[in-house]
């Protein structure tokens, strides 16, 4: 059997060889340009996953730039307590990731079930500050920390994975600082937001410190309806520790949730607090040897790419190998990897103040023949003139000011129907404010910066 690299050919679950080195077995996730199928060293006897990507496709949703940059962040951690990849192979049209097969599942799901007891959760914390330190040794930060994102082997350690927003040395500025926003709401440190640059070792363990406590609470700190009141209370550091919680694990939290991002607690002062202390090991030697194959894939599509026969000799293929992150969950998470659908602007953060955004939006409203209907503390009620499905496009607009010429903004559709709603959102809203913009939720510049 041929894998066709120029078609949407399944490999079939049968005995199938590919390269001479890999048994393909069954389809473990699968999405519009990749699929991720269990797999079997022939060589070493060993579990894998291999994930098939279509060139084509990638370059298509524009997420060249974000494999690239795992490939360069995975090259320089190898780590116990991180993902690895094992090998990496390509035709012209397809890339074949082969990655450790990570079966435990997302430490997410424990969280889920209620709180941890403290050394349980002590032990997950250990294994996660234990891979942090290595990845800020090597100059790369990940800028994504969450339990969605931290899996467990078959022993039940802990495993880093997901290094799509990581951040590398040559990213940050003379001065040593990143600023592209980048994370996820409910574990994003405050500076990230701020303007002025922020430091992204500084900026994952605050991101540790959130993990810590929902593994110890089995909730998240900062918590509300809708993104703008998770920041408006990370902001100030306001949240509260359940009666459980011992003194010492509290202690240690808070001195992890600074605002201030130079008095959070470093990592050096968190191996040494008490509290993490207790039963702690640092990892065994590992290896740090380096691959030397050439790591630079080709992501170029060609149309007339050689065909990769199973159970044969490959019809020159082009090697190479790397490490690279990817999520899995039950097998594998291709979340962000398959996203494909384009989401309505509904959030989107501003370089501009409050009251500037305001105004800009009452212009915006004015040239879309939308009226405003209601206008209270920076939120904006505006309503169509044009009677759609549902009746008139409706919609309130909440500008939350985190810091001088730092807002968020949220849309909300208030009425009318959703299509339409996400359809005017992308073809009038979304140029409109295209100015005063500086990141759309889900579309941050991390692939610049």
């Amino acid at each position: 059997m041929v894998i066709n690299t120029n078609s949407d050919d399944e490999i079939n679950n049968g005995r199938n060889i590919i390269f001479n080195k890999y048994e393909i077995g069954k389809v473990l996730g699968q999405g519009n340009f990749a699929k991720v199928y269990h797999g079997r060293s022939l060589a070493a006897s060993e579990n894998v996953a291999i994930k098939v990507i279509k060139k084509e496709r990638l370059k298509k949703e524009s997420l060249v730039k974000q494999i690239k940059r795992e490939v360069s962040v995975m090259h320089l951690v190898r780590h116990p307590h991180i993902v690895q990849l094992k090998e990496v192979m390509a035709t012209k049209a397809k890339i074949f990731m082969v990655v450790e097969y990570v079966k435990g599942g997302e430490l997410f799901a424990k969280v889920t079930k209620g709180k941890m007891d403290e050394e349980e959760a002590r032990k997950y914390f250990q294994q996660l500050i234990s891979a942090v330190d290595f990845c800020h040794s090597r100059g790369v930060t990940h800028r994504d920390l969450k339990p969605e994102n931290l899996l467990l082997d078959e022993n039940q350690d802990l495993k880093v994975s997901d290094f799509g927003l990581s951040a590398l040395p040559e990213q940050r500025r003379s001065d040593g600082m990143l600023v592209t926003p980048c994370g996820t709401p409910a574990y994003v440190a405050p500076e990230v937001l701020k303007k002025k640059g922020y430091d992204g070792s500084k900026a994952d363990i605050w991101s540790c410190g959130v993990i810590l406590y929902a593994l110890l609470s089995g909730y998240l700190p900062f918590q509300g309806e809708n993104v703008l009141r998770i920041y408006r209370k990370s902001f100030k550091a306001d949240y509260a520790f359940p009666e459980w919680i011992s003194p010492l694990a509290k202690d240690l939290i808070s001195k992890l949730l600074v605002v201030n991002p130079e008095k959070r607690y470093s990592i050096d002062d968190i191996t040494k607090h008490p509290w993490f202390q207790v039963g702690f090991m640092r990892p065994i030697a590992f290896s740090m040897k380096e691959n030397a194959v050439e790591h630079n894939i080709d992501f170029n599509y060609d149309n007339d790419a050689e065909d990769v026969n199973i159970g044969g000799k490959p019809a020159r293929p082009f090697y190479n190998a790397f490490e690279i992150i990817s999520s899995l969950s039950h097998g594998f998470d291709l979340r962000s990897l398959f996203e494909t659908r384009k989401r309505s602007p509904s959030l989107f953060i501003s370089k501009f103040s409050a009251s500037t955004v305001v105004t800009k939006l009452e212009g915006v409203a004015k040239k879309l023949n939308f009226r405003i209907t209601g206008k209270k503390e920076y939120t904006v009620r505006m309503q169509g003139e044009t009677e759609g499905r549902k009746g008139k496009l409706a919609m309130t607009v909440e500008v939350f000011e985190l810091a001088p010429e730092v807002a968020v903004v949220e849309f909300t559709k208030s009425a009318g129907d959703t299509l339409e709603y996400i359809k005017f959102c992308e073809d009038q809203v979304r140029p409109s404010l295209k100015d005063i913009v500086w990141s759309w939720q889900g579309e941050s510049n991390c692939q610049q910066q």
